[in-house]
C-alpha cells in the first residue's frame, strides 16, 4: 500500500491470526446457504497456531480512495459477494470496535462456516441451532486446549498438484443436498447421537474410540460425497494408501493407536 508519509499518520491498523481447525465430525451441507447455517452439528480440534495460522491485517483512513483487499498476497475483486459479507463483519474489525466472543461466531461462520470453530482452542463444537434467523448456530468450547496434552496431530499434504479441488466446497454441498439421500439420514439420525459419543470420548480421553469415531465420521462423509449425482471425488490415490497404512498399523498393535480424518481443503465454505 502506497501512501504519502503524512497521510500514514492518520492510518489505523489491526492485525489478528486466526488458528486452523481440523474436522472430526465434519460439516457438510447448509440449510440457509446465504447466513451460513449448517444441517448438522460439527466438532474438530484447534491447532496451535505455532504450527499452523492464518494472520490478516486491516487498515482504515479517511484518506484511502478505495477498499482493496489482497489474498495470499494477490489482489482480489473487493465487489466479490462473499468477501463484502466477510467485510462487513469480520474479525479484526469486530477487534476494532469491541464485540463480544458470540457475536464474533456468528461473524466467522457467515464468512467461512467452519471458521468459527476456530474461535476457541482445544475441541470445539459448531451446534446445528433451531433459530431461522441463525442466532442459535454458534460454537462452543467442549474441552480447553490443555485437557488432552498427549495428543498430537499430523498434517500430510497428498495432493499430487498445485491445482485446486475439481469441485469447490460450496457446490458440492449444494449439489450433495440436492441428490444424496444418504445425507439427510446422516444429519438426522448419525450425527446428533455420534455428537455425543464423541463429546463423551474426548472428555474421557478415550483415543481407541476417539480415533475409531473419527474414522468413521471420514469414511461416511466420503460416502455422502460418493452417493452425490454426479459423485464427488476427494480422495486420491495416495490419500487411500494413507487409510490402509493407519488400519494396518493399528491391526499389528491390536488397538487403535493412529487415526485418519481426509481433509479436502480448508476452509469449508
Amino acid at each position: 500500500m502506497n501512501m504519502p508519509e503524512n497521510d500514514k499518520e492518520n492510518l489505523a491498523m489491526v492485525t489478528c491470526t486466526g488458528p486452523v481447525n481440523i474436522a472430526v465430525i465434519k460439516y457438510w451441507g447448509k440449510r440457509d446457504e446465504d447466513l451460513i447455517l449448517p444441517i448438522n452439528s460439527s466438532l474438530s480440534v484447534t491447532l496451535h497456531q505455532d504450527q499452523l495460522k492464518t494472520t490478516t491485517t486491516i487498515a482504515c483512513s479517511r484518506n484511502l480512495q478505495q477498499d482493496r483487499i489482497w489474498l495470499n498476497g494477490k489482489e482480489e475483486d473487493i465487489s466479490n459477494p462473499r468477501l463484502q459479507s466477510c467485510l462487513q463483519e469480520m474479525y479484526t474489525l469486530a477487534q476494532l470496535f469491541g464485540v463480544e466472543r458470540e457475536q464474533l461466531s456468528a461473524v466467522a461462520r457467515q464468512g467461512s462456516g467452519s471458521a468459527c470453530r476456530s474461535l476457541y482452542g482445544g475441541f470445539v463444537q459448531w451446534k446445528l441451532g433451531e433459530r431461522s434467523d441463525g442466532k442459535d448456530s454458534l460454537a462452543e468450547q467442549v474441552e480447553s486446549e490443555s485437557h488432552w496434552p498427549e495428543l498430537r496431530v499430523l498434517v500430510l499434504v497428498v495432493s499430487v498438484s498445485a491445482e485446486q479441488k475439481s469441485v469447490g466446497s460450496t457446490f458440492g454441498m449444494h449439489t450433495s443436498v440436492e441428490t444424496s439421500q444418504l445425507l439427510k439420514y446422516r444429519a438426522d439420525v448419525v450425527v446428533p447421537s455420534r455428537m455425543e459419543e464423541m463429546i463423551r470420548v474426548i472428555r474421557e480421553r478415550d483415543f481407541p474410540a476417539f480415533g475409531e469415531l473419527t474414522m468413521k465420521d471420514s469414511n461416511q462423509f466420503h460416502a455422502i460425497c460418493l452417493d452425490t449425482y454426479p459423485p464427488i471425488f476427494y480422495l486420491n490415490h495416495i490419500s487411500h494408501r494413507i487409510i490402509s497404512l493407519v488400519h494396518r498399523y493399528n491391526q499389528y498393535y491390536g488397538e487403535t493407536r493412529v487415526s485418519a480424518s481426509n481433509t479436502i481443503k480448508y476452509s469449508e465454505i
